[in-house]
């Protein structure tokens, strides 16, 4: 059992064991914590067949259908499967940033160059509502400004059946001048 500096017991020690705890958080506090930490699974092993490289992409890539490209505009369907839902049955906040990266890096390739790198150098997302598993989601990406340095991307996420708008990204990428040598 892990103690505070009070010398509380609190119970699931092996998840808050080498952790500093405030005096003053009362030990229910803690229990909690770690009883929530345990029901996730966050101190669980990693099945080898997880740990392989891009195994994450892969399993996002698997979810996602190209349902309309044009120039300047993506239109994907994402499958909320179990795999990528959270504790409380909803599309991961992970999967959801994911989910943005990838549209909005192939947004960015109808209007940028094969040859120019792209650098992301910021996205942010909004997570309006929640979306529930085994729904599917429409994914739009599209150009809001494209030049010569700077490409920006506008991503939106609704329920395929309602057309409830759930998550909003915004990303921003660097293009990379190609090298003269």
């Amino acid at each position: 059992m892990a103690r505070t500096s009070n010398s509380t017991t609190i119970p699931n020690s092996e998840i808050v064991s080498s952790a500093t705890i405030s005096e003053d958080l009362p030990p229910s506090h803690v229990a909690g914590v770690a009883s929530f930490f345990r029901t996730v699974g966050v101190s669980d092993t990693i099945p080898a067949n997880c740990a392989t490289k891009d195994f994450y992409s892969d399993l996002i890539r698997g979810l996602l259908k190209i349902d309309r490209l044009q120039r300047g505009r993506l239109t994907c369907l994402l499958s909320v499967k179990p795999v990528v839902t959270n504790f409380f049955g909803a599309l991961h906040g992970g999967a959801v940033a994911a989910v943005s990266e990838m549209v909005s890096i192939a947004c960015a390739r109808t209007v940028v160059a094969e040859d120019k790198d792209l650098f992301l150098g910021e996205m942010s997302i909004s997570y309006l509502s929640a979306a529930p598993r085994n729904v599917e989601l429409t994914v739009d990406g599209s150009v809001i400004r494209s030049g010569r340095n700077l490409t920006i991307i506008a991503v939106e996420f609704r329920l395929k059946e309602t057309g409830k708008l759930v998550y909003t990204a915004r990303a921003t990428f660097y293009n990379m001048p190609v090298a003269n040598l």
